[in-house]
């Protein structure tokens, strides 16, 4: 698939001012689809604070629950039940008090291996697309939100591994992560995550400037080439951008 240009930089203030950024992009992104919606969350450290803010009552209110479904990007292989689960996580925070119970998708690990489980939600995301062949025309997402590890990856596709090259498949299993927890994961693979109207990373915080500054200096990372087919956006706060880096651009 056709990727766009190069990320947008946009920088934050700090931390909270960067989840008040990422909810209004998202906020934006549903207010120009009058129909049904979906988007893509992501898991570890990087939208929690963006979820709490979704969770409270003020932006609770702005979102047209009804017409929107709620995917995810990746998953670790543990069962629903475990604090490590992404989806759990943000069922807890916000999605479980006001979206309805068949607009949520969560990847199942009742499967009996992480292929398993990929398999099925492949087939339950082409389900929802109406096909098995994504086309550039009409993404699968209106928001993928991403971030990036300290190795450089996004969703679960790893640097070296060979799930980054995937082009076939839309999810797949990764039997081994690269970071801790160091368990099995499932992940949307690059040409998924790329059939979108918009790809938002969130990177936040002194400890994701070493990765920053390797992305923004162009190594070929797993979070570098995932790009959408429409906008990509990486969001910064400004404990996360490397000295001499000024933005937006």
């Amino acid at each position: 698939m056709a990727q766009a240009g190069q990320p947008k930089l946009i920088v934050a203030a700090d931390a909270e001012a960067l989840a008040r950024a990422a909810a209004e992009r998202m906020l934006a992104r549903i207010a120009a689809n009058p129909g049904r919606i979906a988007i893509c969350l992501t898991g570890g450290s990087s939208p929690k604070k963006l979820y709490q803010l979704l969770g409270s009552e003020a932006w609770r209110a702005r979102i047209p629950w009804d017409r929107v479904h709620w995917f995810i990007g990746d998953e670790r292989f543990v069962p629903e039940s475990d604090p490590l689960n992404n989806m759990a996580v943000a069922r807890a925070t916000f999605l479980d008090r006001d979206a309805p119970a068949g607009h949520i998708h969560p990847i199942s690990t009742a499967a009996n291996n992480p292929d398993a489980a990929a398999g099925a939600y492949a087939r339950e995301l082409q389900a929802f697309y109406g096909g098995d062949q994504l086309d550039p025309a009409r993404p699968l997402f209106d928001l993928v939100l991403m971030g990036a590890g300290p190795d450089g990856h996004t969703a679960s596709l790893f640097p070296g591994y060979p799930e980054i090259e995937e082009v076939r498949r839309w999810v797949v299993g990764v039997p081994k992560a690269n970071v801790a927890p160091f368990v099995p994961r499932i992940s949307l693979t690059l040409p998924a995550l790329a059939s979108c109207r918009e790809m938002l990373f969130e990177i936040a915080g002194h400890d994701k400037r070493p990765i920053l500054t390797r992305l923004l200096n162009g190594e070929t990372l797993p979070a570098l080439r995932a790009r959408s087919n429409g906008e990509t956006v990486w969001l910064v706060d400004k404990a996360a951008l490397p000295e001499g880096v000024r933005g937006p651009r």
